[in-house]
């Protein structure tokens, strides 16, 4: 095969979208701290089947078109940093591509490289030995070879994917930390399987999805210019008790699925489950959610709006949210939180949007962009991510709405997030406030405790799968099955700054009221320090510590 046309390029993207997803597992775990929160498969996977949703429902017969759906719906799906780069990488395949209604060997090829070079610009300090390596020197190599002596779309596709290996197999020897640990990076064994999927397809060996997905046959009729059809439905269902243990996403999705629904998203965080999904039947799908307990938030959008007998339908069973004009405001805050004890915390110190996600659950962009409409009141936009793999995501709201003033603050942390919108200042500029925060940001070391997930060692410290962690900043400071011991071995280390004050411990839903209790009365007779404790309920972590 010499050439690709659109449903050959539908093809391919199906069978990498496949293959990310059977493996996203698998890539999760390729984590140089074992803690719960390795996420580079899913956010990977659902970064690109967030792209291929878009691409699959576009009509065209032109690859330029479809690969600018797919490119689209790549950005605005983008999820933690991987995520991001992958979108980028499909940005500059896009840009070469365009305006051709079918393309060659030459033109992935090229596309490739303009991929890599356009993913290596939009991050501010690329880090070698990451997936950006990954495709740099896969594409490089790939293409000097065609350059050299021309070949077929299958050669080319199982050149990119070898040179891809052994550019995966070669990150430990730039990020020595990943050879500690025995890894590979997970962002770049996230792309070798794209690329795998690919050349599985050209190979007469598509790669189906594990868990079968009944895709709904497009109607063109029901198309506008490849808009979505139907209902864009949303919402929040808090689980019954007898749910919050037994949940299981795999089940509800398939529900959904096998009613239609399409561009589907399930998340599940503690007691709640948000839910995403595009159907032309809304009812149905909220019917489904409701099995599950209460709905605390559900939107509903409709897409095509000569669909009157449908709306009409919809409105006798959805209670409709009266829109109140409110007055303009200099500032908007959004924030990034998991819990509902930091989110009525973030809430309380003037944040006016706090997006749920945090650790395991990486919110997208167009969660960024949602939020950001949802304050069109507002002059000036303040987005706090509070995790350093939600930076990249945050700012590509800038990207994607440049008509607006949106300023991303580097908080790297929860720890930092509360202390910098804590100290907002709504009265002051927002170069000021920028220059203030900054400060206040760089002054909180954030530390944490969590558990193992997998046997290690790590600079030294022998961590065993089920034990408590204490880390500070990069460092793994404890470890062992006694949680109160954990913190404790983190507090003596903490209590060795002199120059900070503030102690803040956030505690997370597994907390233990006579533990706090010990740990502030142990905080008081050993250290100077004054203490806050917060009762933050954040899954994943039993205790965020803030020292500033």
């Amino acid at each position: 095969m010499d050439r690709i046309n659109h449903e050959t390029f539908k093809a391919l993207l199906r069978s990498a979208c496949a293959n990310l997803e059977n493996h996203a597992a698998e890539i999760n775990t390729l984590n140089v701290f074992p803690v719960p929160d390795g996420d580079t498969g899913t956010n990977m996977s659902m970064t690109f089947s967030n792209g291929y949703n878009e691409a699959l429902h576009c009509t065209s017969d032109s690859v330029s078109d479809i690969a600018k759906a797919f490119s689209r719906g790549l950005l605005m799906g983008a999820r933690g940093n991987s995520g991001v780069i992958t979108s980028q990488i499909f940005r500059g395949f896009y840009q070469h591509i365009e305006g051709k209604d079918e393309i060659e060997v030459q033109d992935v090829s090229l596309g490739f490289e303009n991929g890599a070079r356009v993913a290596y610009k939009a991050i501010m300090k690329p880090v070698e030995g990451t997936i950006l390596t990954v495709i740099r020197e896969a594409s490089w190599y790939a293409n000097h070879d065609y350059e050299t002596e021309p070949f077929d779309l299958l050669t080319y596709f199982t050149k990119l994917h070898d040179y891809a290996a052994e550019s995966l197999e070669r990150t430990p020897d730039y990020l020595p930390v990943l050879k500690e640990v025995g890894v590979v990076d997970s962002g770049g064994a996230g792309l070798l399987r794209i690329i795998e999927g690919m050349k599985l397809y050209l190979e007469g060996n598509p790669v189906e999805f594990a868990e079968k997905k009944e895709e709904v046959e497009v109607n063109p009729a029901l198309l506008l210019e490849n808009e979505e059809f139907g209902y864009c439905t949303e919402f929040i269902v808090r689980l019954d008790k007898e749910y919050v243990k037994t949940f299981d996403e795999k089940i509800l999705k398939k529900k959904l699925t096998d009613m239609g629904g399409e561009s589907l998203v399930v998340v599940k965080d503690d007691d709640l489950v948000k839910v995403h999904v595009h159907t032309l039947k809304p009812g149905d799908a909220l019917n489904i959610g409701q099995r599950y307990g209460e709905f605390i938030k559900l939107k509903i959008e409709n897409m095509q709006e000569q669909h009157s007998t449908i709306i009409a339908e919809a409105k006798k069973t959805e209670k409709k949210e009266v829109k109140k004009e409110r007055p303009k405001q200099k500032y908007g805050i959004i924030a990034v939180a998991a819990g509902e004890g930091l989110t009525k915390l973030f809430y309380d110190l003037g944040t006016d949007i706090v997006i749920s996600g945090g650790q395991t659950m990486n919110p997208s962009t167009e969660d960024f962009v949602k939020a950001v409409k949802e304050l069109d009141n507002c002059e000036n936009i303040f987005i706090f991510p509070n995790n350093s793999n939600i930076i990249l995501a945050a700012k590509q709201a800038q990207n994607v709405m440049p008509e607006r003033k949106i300023t991303v603050m580097e908080t790297k942390s929860v720890q930092a997030g509360l202390s910098a919108v804590g100290m907002f200042a709504k009265d002051a500029g927002p170069e000021d406030n920028v220059r203030d925060l900054t400060d206040v940001i760089a002054n909180v070391d954030a530390s944490s405790i969590t558990y193992a997930i997998k046997d290690t060692v790590f600079e030294g410290v022998e961590v065993k799968e089920g034990d408590y962690m204490a880390i500070s900043g990069k460092t793994i400071v404890s470890s062992g099955k006694d949680r109160k011991k954990v913190l404790i071995d983190l507090l003596n280390k903490l209590f060795e700054n002199d120059e900070k004050e503030l102690l803040t411990i956030i505690t997370g839903d597994d907390r233990d009221e006579k533990e706090v209790k010990e740990i502030e009365e142990y905080v008081s007779s050993h250290s100077d320090f004054e203490c806050e404790i917060i009762d933050g309920g954040q899954p994943v972590y039993s205790y965020l510590i803030g020292l500033e």
